[in-house]
């Protein structure tokens, strides 16, 4: 065939999935799309009742569908995909700023019409959810979050009640939260008035405060309103901790589910964790746990604790497979650039957003370490100072997600080694932007001689 010989090409797009669907999600109206048997288009309205939400999945398993795509729209959709996956449908979330409507008039019809072309088309990605345990897990972590911010505003009105009654001890006692802080606000609560009664409850000798200061900080306005209120914000305070507790239970239910077998047909036994419990932390061995969970000890990864670990898991889980490497991990998480380029160049980046906690948890975890003396500590520090903190804070943390992807995947333990910088090249590095800097103004530098 010689090279200006036209030849026939097909353009048109191939059907890859030919037994799929569609659905438009809202609170009350699903649209469906779907192929039947003989390759027909139908379409399907139903209400968000559970019993027509069955019928759905009834109807898209009889016309032969296999797969079902449909948008992430708010929390709707969590309802029905959990019934179409458990009619075993391969069901694929889209995020719907990876699709658009066509120039058109939007409607319901319309939108699911499009998203069945484009789903039968193969060119829908589909998001990430987590196992069914892990999604469970993230539900209970959610409610002991919320439960925990509400604990600190209670936390937070006691403190303004001391001080309305002019009682500084709160600032004294680095924990007010604590068992000495908790036994003094008990005891104001139960009637008592006397600084030297109320410091009768606590070992005063455990407490880096002076005891005269203490006295001191101890006299106040103890009015009758203001011990009615904090009786009633400390019922509240324990309230909340109580039902931290019961959350903190059922998380330990789905952590044993999640411990792996051994070769002889048993999980590992958890040692149970001592009576005393900080503030915020948990009264489980979640530590132990985690360590079970993903086959290797995640809080040796500097700047992540406990309860970060099981942030992040409760989201990815323990899987890692799901993303070939570590830079679809941290693209999948936002932590990576996404450069703009045309005509071959990089003219910018494109800024994105996010709410996976999974992401807020490492760029939590990278900001802590702004003080850290270890090598992590030391990028933090040196890139704030050249392209400030939010830069900086998001470099880091697509490290700590890098390491953690390749722990979990590879089931290696943390190796700090490979963290350290060469100095010798940095030195160099350094040395020649100063001379860089010096010929500017037609200066040179020389070495001091010893």
């Amino acid at each position: 065939m010689s090279k200006n010989a036209k030849q026939k090409t097909d353009l048109k797009l191939a059907v890859i999935h030919p037994n799929s669907a569609a659905i438009d999600v809202g609170s009350m109206l699903m649209m469906v799309s779907y192929s039947d048997k003989e390759g027909n288009q139908c379409l399907l309205e139903s209400d968000g009742f559970t019993d027509n939400l069955h019928k759905i999945a009834q109807t898209l398993t009889a016309a032969g569908v296999v797969r079902v795509a449909m948008e992430a729209t708010g929390v709707y959709w969590m309802a029905l995909y959990e019934i179409l996956e458990s009619y075993g449908l391969e069901v694929t979330l889209v995020n719907p700023k990876h699709f658009k409507n066509v120039d058109a008039q939007k409607t319901d019809v319309k939108d699911c019409q499009w998203l069945h072309q484009l789903h039968a088309h193969g060119l829908l990605r589909a998001s990430h959810i987590a196992p069914e345990l892990s999604r469970e897990l993230r539900s209970y972590l959610h409610e002991r979050n919320i439960l925990q911010n509400q604990k600190s505003d209670v936390l937070n009105r006691i403190h303004r009640i001391l001080t309305k009654m002019n009682i500084k001890v709160q600032h004294l006692i680095s924990d007010i939260e604590g068992v000495s802080g908790m036994r003094l606000l008990n005891g104001i609560s139960n009637g008592i008035t006397n600084p030297e009664k109320l410091l009768s409850l606590i070992n005063v000798k455990r407490l880096k405060a002076d005891k005269e200061d203490l006295l001191k900080s101890l006299k106040g306005d103890y009015k009758k309103q203001y011990i009615s209120i904090l009786q009633n914000l400390l019922k509240q305070f324990i309230f909340f901790k109580d039902q931290m507790r019961s959350y903190e239970l059922l998380i330990e239910e789905v952590l044993k589910h999640m411990l792996p077998w051994d070769e002889h047909g048993n999980k590992p036994e958890i040692k149970a964790k001592s009576t005393y419990v900080r503030k915020n932390e948990y009264s489980i061995n979640l530590a132990q746990y985690l360590n079970h969970i993903a086959g290797v000890d995640l809080t040796r990864i500097t700047g992540l604790d406990e309860k970060t670990i099981i942030e992040v898991i409760a989201v990815t889980g323990n899987d890692m497979t799901k993303w070939p490497s570590a830079d679809h991990f941290t693209s999948w998480l936002n932590l990576s650039a996404r450069p703009k380029i045309t005509g071959g160049k990089i003219i910018g980046f494109s800024k994105r957003f996010t709410n996976n906690p999974a992401t807020q948890a490492f760029r939590m975890a990278a900001q802590t370490l702004w003080h850290n003396k270890g090598p992590l500590g030391q990028t933090y520090r040196r890139l704030a100072a050249k392209k400030g903190s939010a830069k900086a804070i998001k470099a880091v943390a697509r490290r700590l997600a890098v390491i953690f992807y390749n722990m979990v995947k590879n089931k290696t333990e943390f190796d700090p080694s490979k963290l350290i910088f060469d100095t010798e090249k940095q030195k160099a590095k350094k040395i020649k932007y100063l001379q860089a800097e010096a010929a500017k103004y037609g200066l040179i530098l020389q070495k001091e001689a010893s």
